[in-house]
C-alpha cells in the first residue's frame, strides 16, 4: 500500500508539471519565430500555450504582442485586458492594452492606462511618450470636432491625417475623414477610405454611407440609395444615411419631373421644377450644376437670357469643366449679341474638345464680334436683319430727311449743322451698301467691303463733300 500511495503522488506531480512544462516549450518557440517576425507561427505557438496553461499571464501578453504586429488590434486589446486580469501587476500588459487602446482611437482608456503603469513605474518613458501621444490624439479629436461644426472640411481632414498617424486602426477617424473627403468633392479617396474598412467589415453602416454619398455627389444617384438602404439595414437609426436618402430620392424626382415638363415644352413649369430641386441639397454640386443648367436652357426658351447667362456662371462656379454650360451661356452670349464674351466661352470649349462642330461654333463668333465691331448699317437705318429692299428704301427716306442738312437743320447751330451732317452721310454710306445686292451680302457675311477704292470698317474711303454731294444727289432722285 505505501508503494501505491508513493505512486499515486508521482502522478499527481507528473500532472501537474507536464502541462507547465508543455506551455513553456510552445512560448519559447512562439518567441523565436516572433524574433524572425513570422507573427502567423508566433501566434500559432503562444495560443497552443495559452490552451495548456491559460492562467498564465505572460502568454496573453505576448500573444497580444504579435496580434498587434498583425494589426488586429481588436483581438490584441482582449488578450492584453485577460493578462492583467490574470496579474494586475503585469506592467507590459497594462502598457499593450493602452496601445491597443489608442490605436483604436480610445485615448480616454489609452490615457488610463499607461497612468497605471507610471504608477507602478514613474520612469517608464515609453508610458511617458504614449501618454502625450494620448493627450494629442484627444485634441485633434476635440479640433476635428469644431471644424467639423464649423464646416471646414479641409482642416477635418488635416486633424485626421494626424490623429490616424497615433490612431491607425480606429474607423471613426476613417470614417470622419472620408465623409470630410467626399464633402470637398475628393470623391476617389473617400471612396477608396471608405472601401478599405469595407474589405475588412462589409456591415460597417458608416463606411457605407461614405460610399452612397459619394456615388451621390457623383450624380449617380439610384446606386446612392442603394448603399443608404443598406447602411439603414445595418443600422436603422442612421440618421445621416437617412437624411442623404431622402435627399438623394427627392432630387432625382424633382429633376426628373422638370425634364419631363421641359419635353412637353412646358418650360415655365420645368423652370419652376428646377428651381424647387435647387434648394434640397445645397452640398451636391454636381447634381446642382446640372440643374443650373437646364434652368437656364429654359430659361432661354422663355426669352429670360440675362437669367439663363446667370444660371450657367452659376452651373460653371460649380463645375469649371462643365462643357454644356459654356455651349449654353455662349449661346445666350450670341442671343443678347454680346460677341467677345461669346467667343471667350467658345475658346474655352474647343481647348477642351476640339472638334469640328465646337470649332465652327467659335468661327461663327469671331465673325459676329468682328462684324459688331462695324458699323451696324440696319442700325443706322433703323431696320432689322431681315429687311426687304423697299423696306430699306423707305428706311433711308425717313433718316435722310431726318437729318438732311439744308432742310430741318438750316437755321440750326454750326455745331447741330455739323452733327446732323455726319448723321446724313452714314444713311447714306448705309444705303449705298444695303442697297447693293454684291455689297449687302458681303457686309452680311462679315467681309470687308471695296468699292472705287475701299471701305475700312464699314466706313466709305472718299471724300466727304463728294459722298455729300453724292448723297443729296441720290436724295433727290429717291424722292422723285
Amino acid at each position: 500500500m505505501e508503494n501505491h500511495g508513493e505512486a499515486f503522488f508521482l502522478l499527481c506531480d507528473s500532472v501537474l508539471i507536464y502541462p507547465l512544462t508543455l506551455a513553456e516549450g510552445f512560448k519559447e518557440q512562439g518567441n523565436a519565430f516572433y524574433s524572425k517576425k513570422d507573427y502567423s507561427e508566433a501566434f500559432n505557438y503562444y495560443t497552443k500555450a495559452i490552451d495548456a496553461c491559460p492562467t498564465n499571464a505572460s502568454y496573453y501578453g505576448n500573444r497580444a504582442a504579435t496580434l498587434m504586429m498583425l494589426c488586429r488590434f481588436r483581438e490584441a486589446l482582449e488578450d492584453s485586458q485577460q493578462s492583467v486580469r490574470l496579474n494586475d501587476c503585469f506592467m507590459k500588459g497594462h502598457l499593450r492594452e493602452g496601445k491597443c487602446h489608442l490605436s483604436l482611437g480610445n485615448a480616454m482608456a489609452a490615457n488610463r492606462c499607461f497612468q497605471k503603469v507610471l504608477e507602478m513605474e514613474p520612469s517608464n518613458q515609453e508610458a511617458q511618450q504614449e501618454k502625450k501621444n494620448a493627450t494629442a490624439l484627444l485634441e485633434y479629436e476635440r479640433m476635428a470636432e469644431f471644424g467639423f461644426e464649423k464646416r471646414d472640411f479641409r482642416k477635418v481632414v488635416y486633424c485626421m491625417d494626424r490623429a490616424l498617424a497615433l490612431a491607425s486602426a480606429c474607423h471613426r477617424f476613417k470614417i470622419l475623414k472620408s465623409e470630410c473627403l467626399a464633402l470637398l468633392g475628393r470623391y476617389p479617396e473617400a471612396q477608396s477610405v471608405a472601401s478599405d474598412i469595407l474589405r475588412m467589415d462589409s456591415t460597417n453602416a458608416d463606411a457605407l454611407y461614405v460610399r452612397g454619398l459619394c456615388l451621390y455627389y457623383e450624380d449617380c444617384i439610384d446606386k446612392a440609395v442603394q448603399f443608404f438602404v443598406q447602411a439603414l439595414r445595418m443600422a436603422p437609426d442612421h440618421e445621416k444615411a437617412r437624411l442623404a436618402c431622402r435627399n438623394a430620392k427627392a432630387l432625382k424626382s424633382k429633376k426628373e419631373e422638370g425634364n419631363q415638363a421641359f419635353k412637353n415644352n412646358n418650360y415655365e413649369a420645368a423652370y419652376q421644377l428646377y428651381t424647387e430641386a435647387l434648394k434640397i441639397d445645397p452640398n451636391n454640386i454636381k447634381t446642382n450644376a446640372k440643374l443650373y443648367c437646364n434652368r437656364a436652357t429654359a430659361g432661354a426658351k422663355l426669352n429670360k437670357l440675362n437669367q439663363a447667362i446667370e444660371d450657367c456662371t452659376s452651373a460653371i462656379k460649380l463645375d469649371d469643366t462643365y462643357i454644356k454650360a459654356y455651349l449654353r451661356r455662349a449661346q445666350c452670349y450670341m442671343d443678347t449679341e454680346q460677341y467677345e464674351e461669346a467667343v471667350r466661352d467658345y475658346e474655352k470649349v474647343y481647348q477642351t474638345e476640339k472638334t469640328s462642330d465646337h470649332k465652327h461654333l467659335l468661327k461663327m463668333a469671331q465673325l459676329e464680334l468682328k462684324k459688331s465691331k462695324r458699323k451696324d448699317y440696319y442700325k443706322v437705318l433703323g431696320v432689322g436683319k431681315n429687311a426687304t429692299d423697299d423696306e430699306i428704301k423707305k428706311a433711308y427716306r425717313k433718316r435722310a430727311l431726318m437729318h438732311h442738312p439744308g432742310n430741318r437743320h438750316s437755321a440750326a447751330t454750326p455745331e447741330v449743322q455739323k452733327e446732323e451732317e455726319k448723321k446724313f452721310k452714314e444713311v447714306g454710306e448705309a444705303f449705298t451698301v444695303l442697297s447693293d445686292p454684291k455689297k449687302k451680302m458681303r457686309y452680311d457675311n462679315g467681309h470687308d467691303l471695296d468699292d472705287d477704292g475701299s471701305f475700312d470698317g464699314g466706313g466709305l474711303k472718299v471724300n466727304s463733300e463728294k459722298l455729300l454731294l453724292y448723297c443729296q444727289t441720290l436724295h433727290t432722285i429717291i424722292l422723285t
